[in-house]
């Protein structure tokens, strides 16, 4: 498969990057500093510089056009502010969704939050942040050219994974390593039976491939 990543220099990008590269895939990273290209294809993963908060939807429509699925991973960083949360977590998310629909890739599967809620209340940055990942994910289930899978993961932790887990539509709070959160999204990419539904992701005890499986089926 080829999958466009963006954020594709994510930490979490950068692992599934690594993974999909290791199993035969196509992984493509969209990001916004060219000095990070070197990082892109040491994880596997070809390079495509494009800044989506400045972009065009045709710009980012001749990235995503020819792929398999589209991975939405990209976020404006836990030191940057109110404004940014609103440019890339829900600005680029929705420029990101419109493209993946003209250019007719309908697997698209979006990195949220936990919490995430266009009506979460409060003025604080984290607060704005879950406003603009509720946003965002609320405009991409509006979507019907998308066959999307939104995940919410708990706690993100650089823990090496241990491949289980707890995915529902409702988890509890909890942390999960960055590690198992790619490996959850390579089974997710896989799974087109979970289009449709928003996940919530902790540490568990059900083997990755099984939880996917387990919620497909629901």
């Amino acid at each position: 498969m080829r999958i466009v990543i963006a954020g594709g220099h994510g930490q979490i990008a950068l692992r599934l990057e690594r993974l999909l590269a290791a199993r035969g895939d196509e992984a493509v990273g969209v990001i916004r500093n060219p000095e990070q290209s070197d990082d892109l294809r040491a994880a596997g993963a070809e390079p495509v510089v494009l800044d989506l908060e400045s972009a065009s939807v045709e710009e980012a429509a001749e990235v995503l056009r020819g792929a398999d699925a589209a991975v939405f991973a990209a976020g404006a960083g836990p030191n940057s502010g109110s404004a940014r949360k609103d440019t890339v977590d829900r600005g680029a998310a929705v420029l990101f969704a419109d493209a993946a629909e003209r250019a007719g890739v309908r697997r698209y599967v979006v990195v949220s939050s936990m919490g995430a809620d266009p009506h979460h209340t409060g003025d604080e940055v984290f607060d704005v942040y879950q406003r603009a990942k509720g946003e965002a994910d609320a405009y991409v289930r509006s979507r019907s050219g998308l066959d999307w899978t939104i995940l919410r993961p708990g706690m993100l932790t650089n823990d090496a994974g241990t491949g289980q887990v707890l995915l529902a539509a409702s988890t509890g709070r909890g942390p999960i390593p960055r590690d198992d959160v790619a490996a959850v999204l390579t089974e997710l990419l896989d799974t087109s039976a979970t289009a449709g539904l928003t996940l919530e992701l902790i540490s568990g005890s059900k083997p990755v491939a099984v939880a996917v499986k387990d919620v497909a089926g629901n």
